[in-house]
């Protein structure tokens, strides 16, 4: 399967110009891109030209994640502010603020048909809102876990979340049950491979994890990367067979899934700086990196260092 590996190249870097860039997020069908940055705002960019298309700002502290709707009509984005802001990506104007977190809100996700948004933060606690209903507080609320939340998956009726207390939980709303899987280690973000059978987990002890959803064991680890005490993101091909990592010394790791080997280490910088936030896009063979300021854009297509 490696020997089938296209390696990956620089195809924009983006100067974002809002602070260092805290995350970045594909849209649901990869055409645009969200910066969420130090400077309070979200922008959306066309990864393929660079261009800025539209600038929300409405949020009183760094903004930590965005999403867009099914529809690519909306964006929610949270904040160190304990809040959640529903954009209208056309007006570029808040439609609902969300305030209930005791602390600065981690992530957000919306459901598949983006009529609720979770909502993870520094205050151990998960929120369910309800954004086309008048109400203002949350219609759910989750605090089992005992540290921050730090990544979120959404799936039909149930809700994964990590935690830096070392534990992935699985909320089945529907059946109203909770299945925890221990991890041992802080862990930064998870992943949903796109058969959802497996789980990729970055973790502070530098060690990416890929879990069995159905018992929570563990079935491959990749090293090399360097996480430290970084909040640091992974993700996986749409292809499921390779999984993906930052590193704090300005470089990204590709693994094989099935055997764990090293496919390519992208070196983003050779200035260093972390690569804490990455995307996959949808369907292509395409990814963004966040380091600092920029947003860089790779795929497997070779093209000229001059957009680099």
């Amino acid at each position: 399967m490696s020997t089938n590996f296209e390696k990956y190249h620089c195809q924009k870097m983006i100067d974002c110009k809002q602070g260092a860039v805290r995350a970045v997020r594909y849209n649901i069908d990869g055409f645009y891109c969200l910066s969420c940055g130090s400077d309070k705002k979200v922008k959306l960019w066309n990864p393929e030209t660079g261009l800025l298309l539209k600038t929300y700002g409405g949020h009183a502290d760094e903004v930590t994640d965005a999403r867009g709707s099914c529809d690519s009509s909306y964006i929610v984005s949270s904040s160190l502010d304990k809040s959640v802001i529903y954009w209208d990506v056309t007006t570029g104007r808040p439609v609902r603020r969300l305030h209930g977190h005791a602390g600065g809100v981690r992530c957000v996700r919306f459901n598949e048909n983006s009529s609720i948004v979770v909502s993870g933060g520094r205050d151990n606690a998960i929120m369910c809102w309800d954004i086309r209903s008048r109400r203002y507080q949350p219609v759910q609320t989750m605090k089992e876990a005992r540290d921050s939340i730090t990544s979120l998956l959404v799936i039909e009726h149930k809700i994964i979340a990590s935690s830096l207390d070392g534990c992935i939980r699985h909320y089945d709303l529907r059946a109203g049950e909770l299945i925890c899987d221990k991890v041992s280690e802080s862990i930064t973000c998870i992943a949903l491979s796109r058969d959802e059978m497996c789980l990729v987990t970055a973790c502070q002890d530098s060690v990416v994890r890929l879990l069995d959803c159905d018992d929570g064991g563990v079935l491959n680890e990749y090293k090399g990367h360097n996480a430290s005490d970084y909040h640091i993101e992974c993700g996986i091909m749409p292809n499921d067979k390779q999984i993906l990592c930052g590193s704090d010394n300005g470089e990204v790791f590709l693994w094989d899934l099935l055997t764990g080997k090293v496919l390519q280490r992208i070196r983003i910088s050779s200035n260093g700086g972390i690569i804490n936030s990455l995307d996959t896009h949808p369907s292509a063979e395409q990814i963004v990196f966040a380091r600092r300021r920029d947003i860089y854009v790779y795929s497997t297509t070779p093209i000229t260092e001059q957009d680099c």
